[in-house]
């Protein structure tokens, strides 16, 4: 009768096996991580280009065709015509707001955040 007894490595070959585990784990989290960084900084750039853009475009054109249809009314009724589109304007601005906000609620690093969440869940299946 031949029994099949592999012997288990020592402790020393067992530490450096999970050392170098977890050293690969987190040369890879943090690989992960710079490039969300990488990412995130030309995201924010595109969004700061277009927001600056879209502000200057936005107001120079209001501007011209405010003034122009302000003056296309009588001297007496110019108020009226200011105050109405002040009133435009500020609904406008109210709208532009939670556009905005919408845009900004993509949560930065999230790939980076389930991985480290995945990782905790597996630490706690070994106890």
């Amino acid at each position: 009768m031949t029994g099949n007894h592999t012997q288990a490595p020592p402790l020393s070959t067992l530490v450096r096996r999970f050392t170098r585990t977890g050293l690969g784990a987190l040369q890879n989290r943090g690989e992960l991580l710079s490039l969300e960084w990488q990412e995130e900084k030309a995201r924010l750039a595109e969004l700061l280009i277009a927001t600056v853009g879209l502000l200057f475009l936005g107001i120079m054109g209001a501007l011209m065709v405010t003034a122009t249809i302000i003056f296309l009314f009588p001297a007496e009724q110019r108020i009226y015509a200011v105050a109405g589109f002040a009133v435009l304007y500020l609904v406008g601005a109210v709208g532009a707001w939670f556009a905005l906000k919408s845009m900004l609620k993509h949560e930065p690093f999230a790939e980076s955040l389930a991985q480290v969440k995945k990782d905790a869940v597996w630490f706690d299946s070994l106890k």
